[in-house]
């Protein structure tokens, strides 16, 4: 069955080349100018990704990914108008997975969709085999199962997006290592355009503390190694 993409964008000429470009690669696209009406589909299908757009006549691309990260876990992508450091913050804090700046390269696009639908099916396995002991990722009331996409604190869910949940992943796996945010975005985006810039691991970073209850200058879970990267320390 074809991905579910879900396009929110005022500007039709943008919305409608966007739909072409992610059709040819055989998605099926659900198209809407207003953030009204894309509630209405959020509400009723169960979508695989979204691509919002910041600036909506209705309700800005913030507050429409805020009412998604209510209810469901799968990708945001954010688009700004503006490539301002702030603008791009304010999406990753909201839980938005990634960002591009218009005007972009459709086939840009793509590709970005391409790597978080990847991700996230990774981790969202429509399986209903029992967990093994490789499934599960623990430290200190830590659970992450990476079959199932649950992530629990203390006996206690935690919601997380693609981005968070695989980073996450990444330094458990790696616990007792410093694990560079190059690395991070080799492992979790294998892409060319996320090779210049370790601002959006570090948003992400940011946010995951927050979720854990965690503190830069007394942390629990992710320490953060200056001028070299992050890492969990091994339990004694």
């Amino acid at each position: 069955m074809p991905d579910k993409i879900l396009i929110v964008d005022d500007e039709a000429a943008i919305a409608d080349l966007v739909e072409v470009y992610l059709r040819n690669e055989n998605y099926t696209v659900f198209k809407y100018y207003t953030a009204r009406d894309a509630l209405a589909c959020i509400g009723q299908e169960e979508l695989d990704l979204a691509i919002l757009d910041i600036m909506l006549p209705d309700m800005n691309g913030y507050d429409l990914c805020r009412r998604i990260r209510e209810t469901h876990t799968y990708p945001v992508i954010m688009l700004t108008a503006r490539d301002e450091e702030t603008d791009k913050i304010t999406g990753l804090t909201l839980g938005a997975d990634d960002y591009i700046t218009k005007p972009f390269r459709p086939l840009e696009l793509v590709a970005r969709v391409k790597a978080q639908l990847r991700r996230y099916k990774r981790y969202n396995p429509a399986s209903s085999a029992p967990d093994t002991e490789n499934d599960i990722l623990s430290h200190s009331g830590l659970l992450l199962n990476v079959r199932t996409h649950e992530c629990m604190l203390n006996e206690r869910p935690l919601t997380l997006t693609p981005t968070e949940f695989s980073i996450l992943r990444i330094l458990l796996e790696n616990k007792g290592s410093v694990v560079s945010a190059e690395e991070l975005f080799h492992q979790i985006w294998q892409d060319e355009y996320y090779s210049k810039s370790n601002n959006t691991i570090t948003v992400h970073i940011r946010h995951l503390r927050e979720k854990l209850g965690d503190t830069v200058e007394k942390p629990n879970y992710i320490r953060t190694i200056w001028g070299v990267g992050y890492k969990i320390e091994k339990q004694p």
